[in-house]
């Protein structure tokens, strides 16, 4: 996988932790409104969706059959004004989670990711494979490792605006 992804995967969680390290924990589980999710809440939803990214990955490499890889505009996804609505698998918790816990969670769901991507022997095979994502369908494996760092920024940027 391109170092240019990896180094904007590092770079993004670094911008995240620096947001939410010195968070309290009456701020970090504060809700703007009551329709609306916590810092603490965004956090887990990405850990969920990282985890989520690893799944989809590993499945569509294991799929024997080949499917449309037509490229998306994934950068759609820093847009706010457009709304996504969370599938369930990626719905966070209500759970009181400690800031330093999120971390761990963020630091494991990572490690897990970028494992992932060091395994893989054939990157090419992340172009010719492709999996449903939630948002823009039909999506080629290696857009989906693409869309992970896009989609904090996403959400770095919901943070800042409810800090």
């Amino acid at each position: 996988m391109s170092s240019i992804i990896t180094s904007s995967m590092v770079e993004t969680r670094n911008r995240l932790l620096e947001l939410i390290e010195p968070l309290s924990f009456e701020v970090f589980h504060k809700k703007p409104a009551s329709d609306r999710w916590s810092i603490a809440q965004i956090c887990h939803h990405l850990v969920l969706v990282e985890l989520a990214t690893v799944k989809a990955v590993k499945w569509g490499l294991k799929e024997d059959e080949e499917m449309s890889t037509e490229r998306k505009n994934i950068i759609h996804i820093l847009d706010r004004s457009k709304k996504f609505s969370a599938p369930k698998v990626v719905i966070p918790s209500d759970e009181a989670f400690e800031v330093k816990e999120i971390i761990s969670m963020l630091y494991k769901s990572r490690k897990e990711l970028l494992e992932l991507i060091d395994s893989i022997e054939s990157p090419a095979m992340l172009k010719e494979r492709a999996v449903i994502h939630p948002a823009f369908g039909q999506l080629p494996l290696d857009q989906w490792i693409e869309a992970a760092p896009l989609h904090e920024q996403r959400h770095i940027e919901q943070i800042r605006e409810m800090l």
